[in-house]
């Protein structure tokens, strides 16, 4: 059996109001090339802050459509940024679209994870044309923007909407992105981690992806020492044991283009 339970967009978004102020997001820079000797694939980057460089390390054994890592189409255009700007990718809780042409292109059903190499706080993931896909992901997280939403501009595909369905099966409990027409945009996973995973819920060729960050675990916690991120008694998996360590030590530390 499945319990499911729906939450719109509008709510989404209703429930960051007042909430944190908007921030600059350090984008991972994706480089490299393949690195699965097989079908799969094994991608690195690093997202570097204003004290640290992160490494980033995605996987997906089903394969992917395409890497890019230099140069090509620029798919997070449209709009204007900052807190009160037009971009699809952009919010009052984020400042910055991704500055590059780095994408993360997806093409096949089943599970990818994302691997940090130290923890990292309030990951974002901008996402590009989930046109007739959605992610199920293992961490609850918040839509914070949408292409034509809002006032916000169209993505570079077009317009679409987004919503989170949870959806729990065999007691293990998935939170999933789904939407209609072309959705781009944003969300936001609060807390501090140092793994994400999730799976692609169809073979759509294409839809892509990216993921920043508002800081690592240490800057974030060192900076708001009461937000709730840094409670280690609320601290979302898996990086509760990092934070819980932060705590005791005060601190001290288209219809178109997809052929």
């Amino acid at each position: 059996m499945r319990r499911l339970k729906h939450i719109p967009l509008a709510l989404s978004l209703a429930l960051l109001a007042g909430g944190a102020s908007a921030a600059p997001i350090y984008w991972t820079d994706w480089t490299g090339t393949d690195q699965d000797p097989g079908n799969g694939f094994i991608g690195s980057g690093t997202i570097t802050t204003p004290t640290s460089t992160v490494a980033v390390t995605y996987t997906n054994p089903q394969g992917i459509a395409f890497y890019q890592t230099s140069g090509g189409q620029y798919y997070y255009s449209n709009g204007t940024d900052g807190p009160n700007g037009t971009s699809p990718y952009t919010s009052t809780q984020v400042d910055n679209r991704p500055p590059t042409t780095d994408i993360i292109a997806l093409r096949y059903r089943g599970s990818q994870t994302l691997t940090f190499s130290q923890a990292i706080a309030n990951p974002v993931f901008a996402y590009v044309s989930l046109n007739g896909n959605g992610y199920a992901f293992d961490q609850d997280f918040d839509i914070l923007s949408v292409g034509g939403v809002d006032g916000n501009a169209c993505g570079y595909w077009g317009c679409g909407t987004s919503y989170k369905q949870i959806v729990t099966v065999n007691g293990v409990t998935e939170y999933q992105l789904l939407g209609t027409g072309e959705p781009h945009g944003t969300l936001r996973f609060t807390g501090t981690f140092d793994t994400v995973s999730w799976r692609s819920l169809s073979d759509e060729n294409w839809n892509g992806f990216t993921v920043g960050v508002q800081g690592t675990a240490v800057e974030f916690c060192t900076a708001n020492p009461t937000a709730p991120e840094c409670n280690p008694t609320s601290v979302p998996e898996p990086a509760s044991l990092i934070l819980l360590g932060i705590g005791f030590g005060s601190l001290v530390l288209g219809r178109r283009r997809k052929s």
